[in-house]
């Protein structure tokens, strides 16, 4: 039986560029395999998970054993595709994912794609860790790939600490005085967790004002950004500031995710300014 769309819950979107077709403005047929290679990152990202990091984490890694492409129709030059992927079995070392890409409701390829999961220096193949089994059966049956912890500095700055590091500092060239301060230790955090107990999110909440929150060191792993972390994050510090009684909360975006605060109801107030080096403007939300 061939595969639907609603068949995914991993669902990779791309158009069709010139240089992929021929000169009937048809899909070269290497450039499938491209794309299923290029929906995994999604895959990944759809599991909460920065996959060097935790392949690292499992000490092992994953490796294209065989892949095979069973063609029903063409793609064109500019056609919109979607890509689904979904794990299709778990052996000992190995792992199946089923592939199929569509033109809206056309199926036009399927796709299976076999790893190894195997020893990074030798690449010797290894059993695939309980972990890594558990995580993808849990996202193939609906479950959430992330839990939401808040409290104190005390309590969270293990796991808050390197994000901040990562993302503010050694992505962002921020300096390390302007990226702790004593607010830390009053204010509300709190982190996102994934499935192998890896920290992707972080941020806090501060009293601004009698009434005001203010939200501040929002920071996710950077090969996840795009995905619904950030939002997730977001609306915990929303919750907690309205759970307190505060009528409204502030932050200083950087203009680079203006569009993204916006879109959660945030409004600009003021002019932008610069703030650690970086162009930010005031937003607000009204509770």
């Amino acid at each position: 039986m061939n595969p639907k769309r609603a068949d995914f819950r991993c669902l990779h979107r791309l158009r069709v560029r010139w240089a992929e077709v021929d000169m009937q403005k048809i899909v070269f047929n290497a450039h499938y395999l491209m794309y299923f290679d290029t929906a995994m990152a999604d895959y990944w990202r759809e599991l909460a998970v920065p996959y060097e990091a935790a392949m690292h984490m499992l000490n092992g890694d994953l490796y294209v054993k065989k892949a095979s492409v069973e063609y029903f129709s063409s793609a064109r030059y500019d056609d919109q595709l979607e890509i689904g992927l979904r794990c299709g079995r778990i052996g000992n070392s190995s792992i199946i994912f089923d592939g199929a890409i569509f033109r809206g409701d056309t199926l036009l390829v399927t796709g299976e794609l076999i790893y190894v999961f195997a020893d990074p220096a030798t690449q010797t193949s290894r059993p695939v860790p309980d972990a890594l089994r558990d995580l993808l059966m849990a996202y193939e049956s609906g479950q959430s790939m992330v839990r939401v912890e808040t409290g104190n500095w005390a309590t969270l700055e293990s796991q808050a600490s390197p994000l901040r590091q990562a993302v503010f500092v050694q992505e962002q060239g921020i300096d390390t005085t302007l990226v702790w301060d004593a607010a830390d230790a009053d204010a509300v955090h709190a982190i996102l967790i994934n499935r192998l107990g890896m920290a992707v999110a972080s941020g806090r909440l501060v009293q601004q004002a009698p009434g005001v929150g203010r939200i501040g060191r929002m920071a996710v792993d950077r090969v996840l950004r795009g995905s619904s972390l950030g939002r997730a994050m977001l609306d915990r510090l929303v919750s907690s500031a309205r759970s307190r009684g505060d009528k409204e909360v502030m932050l200083h975006a950087q203009r680079s995710a203006e569009g993204f605060y916006r879109r959660l109801g945030f409004v600009a107030r003021g002019a932008p300014f610069e703030e650690a080096g970086l162009d930010h403007i005031e937003m607000v939300l009204a509770l």
